[in-house]
């Protein structure tokens, strides 16, 4: 869990003047570490928490020179040794340790659809000195959070609501047609839209890029497919349940990718005693768990419904 912020101005004016006050605002969210990186008419700030390589190497925003490229990201890649293998068989060479910098590179080789060979949650945002375009981008399942806010000559975003409130000048009433979703399906206000009419949020599995007069354009690199697939008609209840559990054991292996002790947060249902069996039967040690109680819970009197 880190933050990441930016601005990106087109009116000749320079940005920055209010990342200082975003990164500060998302401090709980990475207290390990933060910084900032302003070039004219681009600044990205960076709230960080360690997970993967602790050195100094990893931190954010980072630069490559070499490349002209520079990326605030959230988020976890969780196959960034594999993609850095055949990275460096291509000729790159490495400053650090983390996945951060296989981003990087991952988009000098591929260009922003480089995305479609990650698995893991993210959110990032990446400069390119030559052209000055700003490309963004979120996982395919909007697991990492990424809202924005245009504004007259510039165009800024931010992994909270709160931090992007920072910076000011933003229509904080109420979207009447986000309170209708809010009410109407579950509490879920459907991208782009949020709950503030200033504000919306990049839609999941979604490139945006900025060119340096302003024009933004979206574009989709994944959907979700729901329904029978012809391969599925043959299997029998035990081919499901070896599915499952070969699906479920994968996804439980990539995310033990961590330079931090893996711990996990039990709720009191199956799913969860699954994973710790799960990390256990593949050779995770020193697991710590964790439940969430109250001491004291008051009891409700009949007039305070």
């Amino acid at each position: 869990m880190c933050g990441i912020c930016g601005e990106v101005t087109f009116d000749g004016s320079a940005a920055g003047g209010c990342i200082a006050a975003m990164t500060e605002r998302m401090h709980a969210r990475g207290p390990d570490a933060g910084g900032a990186f302003m070039q004219d008419r681009v600044a990205f700030g960076h709230r960080r928490l360690s997970i993967i390589d602790l050195a100094a190497a990893s931190q954010q925003p980072m630069v490559d020179p070499q490349l002209g490229l520079a990326i605030v990201f959230n988020g976890c890649i969780y196959n960034y040794r594999q993609l850095r293998s055949a990275l460096a068989a291509k000729g790159f060479r490495f400053f650090s340790e983390g996945d951060t910098e296989v981003i990087l590179k991952a988009y000098a080789e591929w260009g922003p659809r480089c995305v479609e060979r990650f698995c893991g949650m993210f959110a990032f945002a990446i400069w390119e000195r030559n052209s000055g375009r700003v490309v963004l981008a979120r996982d395919r399942l909007g697991i990492k959070p990424l809202y924005y806010t245009e504004r007259a000559g510039s165009f800024r975003f931010a992994s909270t609501l709160p931090a992007l409130l920072a910076a000011g000048d933003v229509d904080t009433s109420i979207d009447p047609a986000a309170l209708h979703h809010y009410m109407s399906l579950h509490a879920v206000v459907p991208a782009p839209l949020t709950i503030l009419k200033g504000v919306k949020k990049l839609p999941a599995a979604t490139i945006c890029t900025i060119e340096p007069d302003g024009r933004r354009r979206e574009e989709t690199y994944w959907q979700l497919e729901v329904g029978p697939r012809s391969q599925d008609r043959s299997m029998t209840e035990a081919d499901w349940q070896d599915a499952i559990r070969f699906t479920f054991g994968r996804a439980v292996e990539r995310r033990r990718v961590a330079d931090v002790p893996v711990g996990v947060l039990l709720s009191g249902g199956l799913d969860s005693s699954i994973i710790v069996a799960l990390l256990a039967a593949q050779g995770q040690n020193d697991l710590r768990t964790f439940s969430v109680g109250f001491e004291t819970v008051g009891e409700l009197k009949g007039d305070e419904f």
